[in-house]
């Protein structure tokens, strides 16, 4: 019956495939994810001195690359230039219409809620992310993965989870990092730029910088940070088909990280702040 449909229905058929085998690695995919969290106690207790190492490589780099070369250097810089252009495209619109002091508000407002989580998270994706994702990837066409289940040692948790907790850990100093460099950039090219006085800077910023969304981004940034590295501890682990097999999965996994954590950041955004927005003018 089902050969004379797909021969009668070839277009039919082959949707029907498709939708099939999608739905199958969507299955496979949060199985996965689910294991690799029930599995974070042990990368925690059983595999603490992988997860330290894969820690202090993610944060900081290795080799010649050291600390300029980690995910900290890489965030730093690129959220030094996010900073800036809030800077330059705040003072430059608001001085228009001659409110060029509120530049302050859209530093504290803006660079805590959504600039810096997401600068540090696209941050731990193109670094991190893809780095896990070129590593298990490559371990797994080299049999090395097999080999390592031969030896009867759980690969998810000493391959995988330890991976997402040493993320998740890390995030959270590159999100301290991204927030400074951003809050520091803003206030020097405001005031040292364009010349505008600190106390008038530091009077609004101050005035609108709210702790709770401190805290709310904190929250953003962490639960952004485990997806992408879910998500790219998955690809890297299930990639196939030599090394070009391997530079597709890391594609593969970056654009759906990115795609994923523009989603995630909408409905973190509309159950933390709400429909309101949380904000309260004053001055």
């Amino acid at each position: 019956m089902t050969i004379v449909v797909s021969q009668r229905f070839p277009r039919l058929a082959r949707s029907a495939a498709n939708w099939s085998t999608g739905l199958n690695r969507i299955g496979y995919q949060t199985a996965f994810y689910l294991q690799t969290l029930l599995n974070s106690g042990d990368a925690l207790i059983r595999y603490r001195g992988e997860t330290l190492r894969h820690m202090a490589r993610m944060g900081l780099g290795t080799g010649a690359l050291a600390i300029i070369g980690g995910a900290i250097g890489i965030v730093g810089f690129l959220t030094l230039s996010a900073g800036s252009l809030i800077a330059i495209q705040g003072y430059n619109s608001l001085s228009g219409v001659g409110i060029e002091a509120l530049t302050g508000f859209l530093a504290a407002y803006f660079n805590g809620r959504v600039i810096v989580p997401t600068s540090a998270v696209i941050g731990l994706a193109a670094t991190i992310g893809a780095g896990t994702t070129a590593q298990l990837g490559a371990m797994r066409i080299n049999e090395e993965i097999d080999a390592l289940e031969v030896m009867g040692i759980r690969t998810i948790s000493y391959l995988a989870s330890t991976r997402v907790v040493a993320g998740v850990i890390v995030v959270i100093p590159l999100y301290c990092v991204a927030l400074v460099m951003s809050f520091a950039a803003a206030k020097f090219a405001t005031t040292t730029v364009y010349g505008q006085a600190s106390g008038v800077y530091d009077h609004y910023f101050r005035t609108f910088l709210n702790p709770v969304d401190i805290i709310y981004s904190v929250i953003q940034a962490v639960a952004m940070g485990l997806v992408v590295m879910l998500i790219h501890t998955y690809y890297g682990f299930t990639a196939a088909g030599g090394p070009a097999g391997v530079g597709e999965a890391v594609g593969r996994a970056v654009r759906a990280s990115l795609v994923t954590v523009v989603f995630v950041t909408l409905l973190l955004s509309l159950a933390m702040y709400g429909r309101t927005g949380n904000f309260e003018f004053a001055g």
